[in-house]
């Protein structure tokens, strides 16, 4: 996702280019949720973050130890939609409790399911497993109004659809909290396919897809992106709730319209 944000700016003019602002989120009023690690685990940490001083936190985030190069990485971070957080279960010490976040039959949903219903959202504006898996939320809402607004961009001049699409970032997190559910961190990726509806129209490439389409007017567009989520799943059989999401456009491709 960071790399495709540089990609991006790279296709832009000196003079598209906004100013580049140092950042850092705000360590004052950051909520950490540290688990007890066993020997041979994987190492990371759970992080509820602000990124204006003062402000109420407004992402959720993992930390995790890249083994590779002994290294510290921010490997998940999604846009938090409302501030009705989960309780994390913590021990006498103040440790978290990292539990299965797949295969965990104490869980109501495992992430691959939660992916799966996150992707019926933007296909088809949760019509099928969205509403069944996840409960109403700010974050559900929001990805079924971007299916809503998006497939009817075009009118009767093209087509929008969405789809799933392999995802290389399987790795998924989860903590243990108090009412016996779990605050689950995953990826998935997804695609959009624009399309003309008929010979002699064209999709004209905005500014922010010439890295990737050169300026080259398309027949269809094809957009691939990556997404970070976190939601909270209940022990019982019951909905989960989507809690964060950020998506960024890691690809697009599409074939040239015929000269």
């Amino acid at each position: 996702m960071s790399v495709s944000d540089y990609k991006e700016s790279e296709g832009l003019t000196k003079s598209e280019r906004s100013a580049y602002k140092p950042w850092a989120y705000d360590t004052q009023n950051a909520q950490l949720y540290i688990p007890r690690i066993e020997a041979g685990q994987p190492r990371w940490f759970a992080a509820v973050l602000s990124a204006t001083p003062g402000k109420a936190p407004n992402r959720l985030a993992v930390f995790a130890e890249q083994s590779q190069h002994k290294r510290w990485e921010l490997v998940s971070v999604a846009d938090l939609y409302g501030t009705d957080l989960p309780k994390v279960a913590l021990d006498a010490a103040g440790y978290a409790t990292a539990v299965a976040a797949d295969g965990n039959k104490d869980l109501a949903a495992g992430a691959d399911l939660l992916r799966s219903a996150i992707l019926d959202n933007f296909a088809t504006g949760g019509q099928n497993s969205g509403k069944k898996v996840f409960t109403e939320s700010k974050a559900s809402s929001q990805q079924i109004k971007v299916h809503d607004e998006t497939v009817k961009q075009y009118g009767s001049q093209g087509t929008s659809t969405f789809a799933d699409a392999t995802n290389r970032y399987r790795d998924a997190y989860a903590l243990k909290t108090t009412d016996g559910g779990a605050l689950v961190f995953f990826s998935h990726t997804h695609t959009q396919t624009d399309a003309v509806a008929r010979p002699g129209l064209q999709l004209n490439p905005g500014k922010d897809d010439r890295a990737w389409l050169h300026d080259v007017p398309r027949t269809s567009i094809r957009y691939e992106f990556v997404c970070n989520d976190a939601a909270t799943v209940p022990a019982k059989a019951a909905p989960s709730t989507l809690l964060a999401y950020t998506c960024a456009r890691t690809d697009a491709s599409g074939p040239p319209v015929t000269p």
